[in-house]
């Protein structure tokens, strides 16, 4: 155990003018809060935030976090409270140990949700100072050093799959690689004991049988870059841990003998130009394994990490990688932010700088996220990825996971260029908006102020936060689509049975649907979870009921009276947005100009069928959920739909080539073709179209159908 002068003296050894009297009360303090409790381990509990608050004095912290990490569990585990810490300590200390305690009396429905809460927490404290995060790191690092002392496997298993998930890439993200490291490694041997085991078996036999390999690659290292004018330069080799090793097997899908950066040499020189030297002095004497160089010195990490990194053939033949920095780019690479940290200064870094554009990301998913579980599953999105590195055109560097695409990178630029995304240069070619981003591409965004997110973008972004931005407007919209679908459809049916519609009327109906607002009860006849007739029965109770009209119905009427009917009581989609509160059937495929119907669908709002789908014959038997659509789309209208055809075409060489270039010249665009049959003279195909409308569609069957290789072209129904 730590004595209390043995912590001061660590603290003044590094900053003499560290406030003594603040870290012996802290010291007094939460020595006599915990008193008698015990860990898992049966130690005294003031071991742990004394061992916390060692492992700060390593970095050289100023006495305020190593005060917090002493006091950082009183509030939390003992009968003090924050009240008591600020009368004692003032309000900088209580701030952040506010910020490093858990919501530990939330009652939430999961476990997932309270770790949800309790990030959510934590990441609001670090935004406001990041030593709450230092403190944190530096608290679940002792945790994990004795969570063997937990007897209960799945307790252990869900703490070390957190730090692995969440506390290991916040390391990362801060540059705090040797931290990083460590809890990766912990966490690793509790999740995966038998894979660890499996590597460290692996490396036992390389020493083996390489002797003091690394030693000998050191040692030839050395005395290279001596006999070419670098003789300060130091070097210092390591093989890397199984955790990193077991994620490069993963991700590259190769077997342990093919890697080859098993073993890392680091050479320290004494300034950037030295760093360059010894780099073409390594490369002039070994074969470079190719694409293995990297040069974070010119373009340094969003973290602030700097270094040269290569992959050579070695001494020995060895594969080996080389990591070339000064002591100063060192100490950043260890210690990340806390080797910033200067604690002669007044004032403590906050998060303004590029070093963490990462931290404003996430409270940008927490301004946007709906529940605490979807901003915890955007947050492991945002953070436990592999990095891509992109450029603006002005050679702004973001980072992104790898995977990302330019929807991902609009919206790292800034939200509204993400909104408003309508297409990308990459490398100067225009390129599809799901294309995956490489490394040093440059990406050109093109926006327009008429575009706003698309359902379909969410199924290909990576990063948390373009995912919450779009939901969040998919959600919004949607409502509002919900909103004005429940609208026209309740106007309608109080229409139809001689009303006059006002929101005041439906005020009432509110409390019997267990709605608080109106607009609420709207949108839920609009997505279907209330029906039409439901809700105005509850407005008029005594009213008695006509028949319901349904579409058949009118089908029987004569052709006149059909017209007029549909004129006044079809209830218009123009501007209702597919895929939110109306969906397009796609056994039939409806364009405008088909006759349609509408389908209420529970939480779906209204599916559109063409009149004469086979698949309307099952909603016979429910007439309440029939409803009278029309398009009002006008010549002007920019929406493209997709029709389908089946079209049978002669087997006989560039038969296929006519078929496209016909469709093609008469503005139609194929966006899926299938081939459903095929014989010696002859194939069948079933092909989606974008197209104006349902006379566009006409004007391209009868071209095709004027072809002489293809046979027939038929409108197609079914999937």
């Amino acid at each position: 155990m730590i004595r209390q002068y043995e912590l001061v003296e660590r603290v003044k050894a590094y900053d003499p003018n560290a406030d003594e009297d603040l870290l012996n009360r802290a010291y007094v303090y939460s020595m006599k809060a915990h008193g008698s409790q015990t860990r898992a381990s049966g130690d005294p509990y003031f071991l742990h935030p004394l061992e916390v608050a060692g492992i700060l004095t390593q970095m050289k912290l100023d006495a305020g976090t190593i005060a917090t990490a002493l006091l950082h569990d009183t509030v939390e585990d003992t009968v003090a409270t924050l009240e008591d810490i600020e009368r004692v300590f003032g309000k900088e200390i209580a701030r952040l140990v506010d910020g490093v305690t858990k919501l530990s009396r939330l009652e939430l429905n999961s476990e997932q949700a309270k770790q949800a809460e309790n990030f959510r927490k934590l990441v609001l404290a670090m935004s406001e100072d990041i030593r709450v995060l230092l403190v944190k790191l530096a608290d679940r690092l002792h945790n994990m050093r004795t969570l063997f002392h937990l007897k209960k496997p799945e307790k252990r298993k869900r703490i070390a799959r957190e730090t692995i998930e969440i506390y290991s890439p916040l390391a990362e993200r801060i540059g705090m690689h040797k931290i990083k490291d460590e809890l990766d490694d912990l966490a690793f041997a509790e999740l995966n004991p038998d894979a660890r085991d499996s590597i460290l078996a692996q490396l036992a036999r390389l020493r083996s049988e390489g002797e003091n390999r690394v030693q000998t690659i050191i040692t030839e290292l050395r005395e290279l870059l001596a006999s070419e004018g670098l003789p300060d330069a130091t070097v210092s080799g390591r093989e890397k841990s199984a955790y990193s090793i077991w994620r490069k097997l993963q991700r590259k899908n190769v077997s342990f003998e093919q890697l080859s950066d098993i073993m890392a040499f680091r050479i320290t020189v004494g300034s950037v130009g030295e760093c360059y030297q010894a780099l073409g002095v390594v490369h002039a004497h070994y074969p470079v394994v190719p694409g293995r160089f990297k040069d974070y010195i010119s373009t340094p990490k969003p973290n602030g990490y700097r270094s040269l990194h290569t992959g050579v053939i070695g001494p020995g033949r060895n594969r080996i990688e080389v990591q070339i920095r000064t002591q100063d780019m060192h100490e950043i690479a260890e210690l990340g932010v806390a080797a910033h940290w200067a604690y002669k200064q007044d004032h403590q870094p906050r998060p303004n700088g590029g070093e963490y554009r990462w931290l404003r990301e996430l409270l940008d998913i927490l301004e946007h996220a709906q529940k605490p579980e979807e901003f915890l599953e955007h947050t492991k999105l945002e953070l436990f990825q592999d990095q891509v590195f992109c450029f603006t055109p002005k050679g702004d560097l973001i980072a992104l996971p790898r995977g990302a695409t330019p929807v991902d990178f609009a919206y790292a630029v800034h939200s509204q260029v993400g909104d408003h995304c309508v297409g990308a240069k990459i490398n100067g070619r225009m390129l599809p908006l799901r294309t995956q981003l490489q490394n040093g591409d440059q990406v050109d965004i093109v926006t327009s102020k008429a575009q706003t997110p698309v359902p379909g973008w969410e199924r290909f972004v990576v990063t948390g936060k373009a995912r919450a931005r779009i939901r969040k407007f998919l959600r919004t919209q949607q409502r509002a689509q919900y909103m004005e679908l429940g609208r026209g459809m309740l106007m309608r049916q109080f229409k139809a049975e001689g009303y006059e519609f006002t929101e005041k009327a439906l005020e009432a109906a509110t409390k019997i649907f267990q709605q608080p607002t109106v607009d609420d009860l709207m949108a839920g006849v609009g997505s279907g979870l209330h029906s039409v007739r439901e809700v105005f029965h509850a407005v008029f109770p005594g009213h008695k009921a006509q028949a319901a009209p349904a579409v058949r119905e009118m089908e029987e009427s004569a052709p006149k009276q059909k017209a007029k009917a549909r004129k006044e009581s079809a209830l218009p989609i123009r501007g209702l947005i597919p895929g939110m509160a109306v969906h397009y059937a796609r056994c039939c495929h409806p364009l405008p100009g088909d006759r349609i119907v509408g389908i209420v669908t529970t939480g779906k709002g209204v599916t559109i069928h063409t009149i004469d789908c086979e698949t309307l014959e099952s909603f016979h038997e429910s007439p309440e959920r029939w409803i009278d659509v029309s398009w009002e789309t006008g010549p002007d209208s920019p929406e493209e739909h997709v029709g389908r055809i089946s079209v049978v075409i002669a087997n006989e060489q560039g038969s296929l080539g006519t078929l496209f270039t016909v469709i093609g010249k008469n503005q139609g665009n194929v966006i899926h073709q299938k081939i459903t049959n095929r014989s010696t003279d002859h194939f069948e195909l079933l092909i989606d179209i974008d197209v104006k409308d349902a006379k566009h569609l006409t004007n391209i069957m009868a071209a095709l159908r004027a072809t002489p290789a293809i046979h027939s072209v038929e409108r197609a129904r079914g999937r």
